[in-house]
């Protein structure tokens, strides 16, 4: 990657055909090691409350959190576009200058570039504030975590009828003024109808192959996370098992008397 990512950049990217990567992250040594490999966007998402911090779910994650594990990200991306995820009772609390306060926030205490928010047409006037007040937006539809207690659960969403509401809030979305869109859990078709419709780039995440690029979570991708790894995840390699060997193999020197050994001790 060549030069500082912006929201430019992921424009061009979609209007050249060219494909945008996207990844999370949520502390400086994997934010370093992501930017360094030239993924373009990294998410500082509130998946932490799942993936990091043990929860059930993302809607305990505050505003501190986000901007806590994003200070740690800035610091660790030269290169790559950092956006924060707007927790759960940050916004949609029908207090626009409270919604702008929390995005601004994040923005002057982080250093990230943006900030994401969940939602359709009950959200526009929240992201028209923000940008007015000169914080890029990006948007989040289909299955939105924050909403995981309306939806009953983790589910595929825009199936059948509901496909044409959410074809509509896409639109209202760009309207409004987001600069890319997340579409989490939505038919590979509806995704393809919705990329093609809208001027702005599309970021997938178990939306099939045809949207302007793609994001997972690090911890999925890489075989760490071992709770639950969603259908739509790859996994590139399988860091569980080298980091048990790695754990066992210590335990067993250290009770064996073989670690530390003379090259690792301090003579006097």
């Amino acid at each position: 990657m060549s030069g500082q990512v912006t929201i430019k950049t992921l424009q061009q990217k979609k209007d050249a055909g060219k494909k945008i990567t996207m990844l999370t992250a949520y502390d400086y040594p994997m934010a370093k090691a992501i930017d360094k490999a030239g993924i373009d966007v990294i998410l500082v998402g509130d998946s932490v409350g799942m993936v990091v911090l043990g929860y059930e779910d993302t809607l305990v994650v505050t505003v501190e959190d986000m901007i806590h594990h994003s200070k740690a990200v800035t610091r660790g991306a030269n290169d790559s576009l950092v956006v924060t995820d707007l927790p759960f009772m940050a916004y949609k609390v029908n207090d626009i200058s409270y919604t702008v306060k929390n995005a601004g926030q994040i923005i002057k205490e982080s250093g990230a570039q943006a900030v994401k928010l969940e939602g359709g047409s009950e959200i526009v006037e929240e992201i028209e504030a923000i940008n007015k007040a000169g914080i890029p937006v990006m948007g989040h539809l289909g299955l939105t975590p924050q909403s995981v207690n309306q939806f009953g659960g983790f589910k595929v969403q825009g199936k059948g009828s509901a496909a044409k509401e959410l074809l509509k809030n896409a639109k209202i979305l760009e309207e409004a003024g987001v600069f890319a869109l997340v579409l989490e859990c939505i038919p590979a078709k509806l995704a393809t109808r919705i990329t093609n419709q809208l001027s702005i780039p599309t970021i997938g995440i178990g939306a099939g192959k045809d949207c302007n690029g793609q994001v997972l979570v690090t911890q999925d991708m890489l075989g760490v996370s071992t709770d639950f790894t969603p259908k739509f995840v790859r996994e590139y390699t399988d860091l569980r098992q080298e980091i048990n060997q790695a754990l066992n193999k210590y335990k067993e020197d250290v009770k064996s008397g073989e670690f530390p050994n003379s090259e690792e001790s301090f003579s006097n």
